[in-house]
């Protein structure tokens, strides 16, 4: 493995740009709180570390070089996200929140941590940028087996510290987050923003 404090400075700069992960979570904080938040980012780290899995295992390069494979990954995740952000603005249109915030905590607490997981291992583009930007960091003929186990759990580990510092800001401005007017304009945005995800998505054509 050659140049890893290149790969974490990269991996951060890629980590911070906005993407549906970062939609999900500022909805889940904004409408749950903290607490939520940081469920929606464990659903997150938890499909990073499978895709980890899956680039090791070969599982990723199956899915980017099947045709089949890839679109259907593509329209579930693309589908999913289109669901989330019309179910929040049709929550905003009926002036109630969405059903899952009105389940029981046991049910929703389950929720918020499936809608981080899907979001992210339903992405295919999420296998792609695992399998041609970690093997720019190995050395060639090398044994891939470890250097990937390595950069994926650092992957994981700094997208974790870069959502628990961003949940905590808006926690520590929630009292302006939460007022029922920064409310609808958050749930607003984020559904438009996912939605917007969603579409991009489905048009994503698989890398051969």
């Amino acid at each position: 493995m050659e140049n890893f404090y290149l790969f974490i400075i990269m991996s951060v700069m890629l980590i911070i740009l906005p993407g549906p992960d970062t939609a999900i979570v500022t909805k889940n904080t904004v409408a749950g709180g903290s607490a939520k938040g940081l469920k929606t980012l464990a659903g997150t780290i938890c499909a990073l570390l499978l895709h980890t899995l899956a680039a090791v295992a070969g599982l990723s390069a199956i899915i980017v070089k099947s045709a089949f494979l890839f679109s259907t990954f593509k329209y579930a995740g693309a589908i999913y996200l289109i669901y989330l952000g019309a179910k929040s603005i049709a929550a905003l249109k009926n002036n109630v929140l969405s059903e899952e915030y009105a389940e029981p905590d046991k049910y929703r607490n389950k929720s918020y941590f499936k809608q981080g997981f899907l979001t992210n291992i339903l992405n295919p583009k999420v296998a792609v940028f695992f399998l041609t930007f970690l093997p720019q960091f190995v050395n060639s003929g090398s044994d891939t087996l470890i250097p990937f186990l390595l950069m994926g759990a650092t992957y994981a580990l700094l997208t974790a510290i870069w959502f628990m510092l961003y949940i905590l800001l808006i926690n520590q401005i929630s009292t302006f987050m939460k007022k029922p007017k920064t409310t609808k304009v958050i749930e607003a945005l984020t559904g438009t923003v996912l939605i917007g995800f969603g579409i991009k998505l489905a048009f994503e054509k698989a890398q051969h």
